[in-house]
């Protein structure tokens, strides 16, 4: 049993004696292994915050002058992932990695990813062009891609709208350049389109006389330029007439609804009728 026993072992003591005979010969590459790994963590570690500090600082001088909130982000993310890069390139270099190789390497890859993500990169591009063209801002309120909401961020890759009801959605900034663009909130003021209905046997001058009699109650409604009153179509139930007073931008919903509102009043208490849709049929009599 004794001689069993040294024969497993002697294989074991011959293993450990060379694992310990190359530990001493290369006890100077291990140091410089470790050392080497510890600074490339270390370079992550303080670059990553350095990365952090320098992309907010830049958000903060922007906001200082007054740049728009989405603009910031976008320039903020850019920054941010940019130099990023260089701490990677930096850290990969420590360990011994050719640097130039490693440019290489990522070009060709970038080339390759560029290749199979052109969505991405066109969605890119178009970020930078929002920016620079800047055709609404953050909180604007726009139509874009087929959907209206607020403006709630403009990312690197695609634009976070806030529709009324309280829902978020995310637009590709390329169907946001690639289609019409409709910012409601631009301009300091906008127009309310009406077309409101009366009865063919309506005194046509008294109707016109109560709608603008009735608009101009409203503080809201503004004098300048005048509001636009005027038949517009002669139809098949109705005589309708456009109706179309200017309101600040942020007006626009409450005039709408309260104009409204007041309009069917108004027309009601001056015995004005509203028709509803309607045939006249007439009967011959055959013999």
């Amino acid at each position: 049993m004794a001689g069993e026993s040294t024969g497993v072992e002697a294989p074991i003591v011959e293993g450990l004696s060379q694992a310990e005979k190359w530990l001493t010969n290369n006890s100077d590459l291990l140091v410089q292994y470790g050392v080497n790994i510890i600074s490339a963590l270390i370079i992550l570690f303080i670059g990553n915050i350095i990365v952090k500090a320098v992309a907010g600082s830049v958000a903060k001088v922007l906001e200082k002058k007054n740049m728009d909130k989405a603009v910031v982000e976008f320039v903020h993310g850019l920054v941010r992932y940019l130099l990023f890069i260089i701490v990677l390139i930096a850290a990969l270099g420590r360990l011994g990695v050719q640097t130039a190789s490693v440019v290489a390497v990522i070009g060709a890859a970038g080339l390759a990813v560029g290749l199979a993500l052109q969505g991405s990169l066109s969605n890119f591009a178009a970020g930078v062009l929002i920016v620079a063209f800047r055709p609404f801002k953050s909180g604007d309120y726009v139509e874009v891609g087929g959907v209206a909401g607020s403006v709630e961020a403009i990312q690197i890759f695609q634009t976070v709208l806030k529709t009324p009801d309280n829902k978020m959605v995310v637009v590709p900034n390329s169907g946001v350049i690639g289609g019409p663009i409709t910012n409601y909130s631009r301009h300091a003021t906008r127009r309310v389109d009406l077309v409101i209905g009366v009865s063919y046997k309506a005194d046509l001058k008294k109707t016109k006389q109560v709608l603008r009699e009735t608009l101009e109650k409203d503080s809201r409604i503004l004098k300048n330029p005048d509001m636009t009153i005027g038949v517009h179509t002669l139809a098949d139930s109705s005589v309708n007439f456009v109706v179309r007073p200017w309101v600040k931008t942020e007006d626009y919903w409450g005039v709408y609804f309260d104009s409204m509102l007041a309009i069917k009043e108004a027309l009601d208490a001056n015995g004005i009728e509203i028709p509803f849709p309607q045939m006249d049929v007439h009967l011959n009599k055959v013999n």
